[in-house]
């Protein structure tokens, strides 16, 4: 928690603004984030937004000043009075649609989540769409709690040597500076519950996120009581040691459930998020076994109250621990379920690998309600896993889909939201789920949007290029480092941003395949391009790092002009610059390997046109007015498929894209450029939103969850009724 010393700074006038840095509400609310940055703009710049940072290291003078000012106290009140009514249970949509349910607490369980740079939970998309899902939760008031880790390592941040290697460096999170609290008893002792590994015990205690809303709970091992190793559980968020990655969802799954109990929190829904989580569902069944309830009867009722959402058809994706480990860790565990070891092992082991113990398939065994995160990944699901269900047409197994969506008000560059606001009205944010709002895009002048886009991408590549500057000056290196990460980038110039995680079948080095053609292209003196790369690999990725080493290799190149460019260390904050301010969103992913995609959506939302496979979000999405499809022939094997893909995409650039952004009239503004930049925005923003995707989880799969648990509350109360009745009954029959 902030200290004695950041609380005695702050005046009374403005002491909201304590209980405001603790929650991060103020990430997605505009007003809240200039409100801190007005009382110290260098300093909020210096602390990388974050404002429990910016409180400890602000003079107090200053914050005397402002609670002295009337126009800050102006900003201050309204601000704390939005905030207070965005606490509110209602009116909200849930309140007001399902206001008989609010009693149906969801409980979310993620391996990591993405709220903000200031505290870094995740390692890529998984945890951005989770930090999404809690925000959009918190707007639509659904009944939430959510249940991770806290990583005082987190994910490692990346240096990208003079050789173009990836290093990785672990930094540890100051927890005084970061907006979380320590979970404490009332008598002021840290909250803790204990989890039982191989033939050990290991303590848990736990940390809160403020998000709107949602309680995020997150587990931490790093107490005394355990052993040095032990309290290295939770130091970092992927490790590639196998055993520990299955002790991370041991805790996760075992431990989230006990510390939830331990709380009082008593959740009626529970959604797994990925694999990863599973084991949560186990601990439930054995809650229900200890209670006397034979093993499928408890497995039926964790089973219907139970969503599962699985997010990749990639292996690496789906967890899965050879039998000899899960029965190291796992050996005391399956008696308390009335389990053998064959049976326990079954839960998870398919017959195609009846040597692993597979967390995705437990998920699948063990939700009634399941799920893949787009349209095309759902039928890739009903596919992949038909062996599950082999007795059920291909069409008919049980996996629906619910694609995936961003969180609008995080993702919206502010100059953006504001051509909204000003020509489709202020209440545009509320209704920007409604398709027939955006029908009215066409009221924004073509000069003005094109004046906001210009802005923000000389606001990205003077971004890039500071970074680029603070790179050499810090590390020293070759003055070509500073070219291969951007120093020479030109905001004149057709700019495409390819930013993701660095991997095989993400494809980063598909538009680096002819480089003869590409340097046509970005050495081209009328109607040159250039590409912005970033992402990292896998620490274990072998091959990731080397896309990575080629990317920067091009970039260093002086045959390239300067023009391509790999920015390091790719965060949410970078994320704010790079996303609305590049001209085209690349994604080539080998088809049907990208289940879904959301770093698309985000430019999307910013006008920013789709260049892509395909595959994921995009094939839904595609219209052929609002961007360009690579499109695939299934037939290929990978080379031939490469080779193909890759050569649609120099078409593509060649014949559409640079002619038309090039297309400028007299005023120096392309017209036919900005009206796929509105089709866009018509396109997308509502059916890719993360509102219209927590009322589909709602409505699909959360209300038929809902029901079966008070089925299950009601039948449970008619049995112990009749229990009661028949002990009265006995106990009246005995005096007779």
């Amino acid at each position: 928690m902030m200290n004695n010393l950041s609380m005695q700074k702050l005046p009374k006038r403005i002491a909201g603004l304590h209980e405001l840095a603790y929650n991060l509400w103020w990430s997605w609310h505009y007003e809240a984030r200039e409100l801190f940055k007005s009382l110290d703009r260098p300093l909020w710049k210096m602390t990388s937004h974050n404002p429990v940072k910016l409180l400890q290291q602000i003079p107090p003078y200053r914050l005397v000043a402002a609670a002295e000012d009337a126009a800050f106290l102006k900003e201050y009140d309204a601000v704390m009075a939005s905030f207070r009514t965005g606490m509110l249970p209602a009116p909200t949509w849930f309140h007001s649609k399902y206001a008989h349910l609010d009693a149906s607490l969801v409980a979310y369980f993620s391996f990591e989540f993405a709220f903000h740079n200031s505290l870094p939970l995740y390692a890529g998309g998984l945890g951005v769409l989770a930090g999404d899902y809690c925000k959009e939760a918190s707007d639509l008031g659904i009944p939430m709690v959510a249940v991770g880790f806290m990583y005082p390592q987190g994910y490692f941040s990346q240096h990208i040597s003079d050789d173009g290697w990836q290093e990785e460096l672990y930094r540890q999170l100051n927890f005084n500076e970061s907006p979380i609290i320590p979970l404490l008893t009332i008598q002021k002792q840290p909250v803790k519950v204990n989890v039982e590994l191989d033939s050990r015990t290991v303590a848990l205690t736990v940390w809160l996120v403020n998000i709107g809303r949602v309680k995020v709970y997150l587990l931490d091992t790093n107490l005394e009581e355990n052993s040095p190793a032990d309290r290295q559980l939770t130091a970092r968020l992927y490790s590639g040691d196998r055993e520990l990655r299955l002790q991370q969802e041991i805790i996760l799954g075992v431990g989230g459930v006990r510390m939830l109990r331990a709380l009082g929190v008593a959740p009626s829904i529970w959604h797994a998020n990925e694999g990863h989580t599973t084991f949560m569902m186990l601990e439930r069944c054995r809650e229900l076994v200890a209670q006397g309830i034979d093993f499928p009867r408890a497995a039926e009722q964790v089973r219907n109250t139970s969503i599962f959402t699985t997010h990749t058809p990639v292996p690496a994706g789906n967890d899965a621990f050879h039998h000899s480990l899960m029965e190291k860790c796992f050996h005391n565990y399956w008696d308390k379920l009335t389990l053998n070891r064959e049976s326990f092992l079954k839960l998870g082991t398919q017959d195609s690998d009846n040597t692993s113990f597979n967390m995705t398939v437990l998920g699948l065994r063990m939700a009634q309600q399941r799920n893949g995160v787009s349209q095309l990944h759902g039928a890739v699901c009903r596919s992949m896993w038909q062996c599950i269900w082999p007795e059920v047409a291909e069409k008919d197994i049980p996996i629906a889909a619910v694609t995936n969506g961003i969180h609008v008000p995080s993702w919206i560059a502010p100059q953006i939201a504001r051509l909204y606001e000003k020509y489709l009205g202020d209440d545009w944010l509320a209704r920007h789920d409604d398709p027939a709002l955006w029908e009215n895009i066409d009221n924004i002048p073509d000069e003005e949007i094109w004046a906001a886009h210009l802005w923000l991408k000389n606001k990205l590549i003077s971004t890039v290029q500071a970074r680029a500057r603070g790179h050499w000056s810090e590390n020293g290196g070759s003055p070509s480092s500073v070219l291969a990460m951007g120093a020479l980038l030109d905001a004149e110039v057709l700019t495409i941003g390819f930013s993701r995680r660095f991997t095989d079948y993400k494809r980063a080095s598909l538009i680096l395949r002819d480089q003869n053609r590409l340097k046509r292209l970005v050495k081209d003196g009328l109607r040159p391009i250039q590409i912005v790369f970033a992402g990292k690999a896998h620490p274990n990725d072998h091959h990731g790092k080397q896309l990575i080493q080629e990317a920067y290799n091009i970039a260093r190149n002086p045959e390239f002009g300067g023009r391509i460019a790999f920015v390091e260390d790719y965060d949410m904050h970078l994320a704010r610059y790079l996303v609305p301010g590049v001209d085209v969103w690349l994604n080539t992913p080998r088809p049907t390997q990208e289940a879904s995609g959301t770093s698309g959506m985000k430019a999307a939302v910013n006008g920013v046109p789709h260049l892509s496979v395909l595959d994921g979000w995009w094939y839904e999405a595609y219209n052929g007015t609002n961007g360009w499809a690579i499109h695939n022939d299934g037939n290929m094997n990978a080379a031939e498929q490469d080779t193909a893909d890759a050569n649609e995409l120099y078409h593509i650039l060649e014949d559409k894209v640079i002619p038309l952004y090039y297309d400028h009239d007299r005023g120096g503004v392309p017209h036919g450029w900005i009206k796929m930049v509105k089709q866009t925005i018509r396109s997308n923003i509502a059916l890719f939103s993360a509102r219209r995707m927590l009322k589909e989880y709602t409505e699909q799969l959360y209300l038929p969850a809902a029901q079966a648990g008070a089925m299950i509350t009601q039948l449970q109360a008619q049995i112990d009724e009749s229990v009661r009745a028949q002990k009265q009954k006995s106990a009246t029959l005995l005096k007779s």
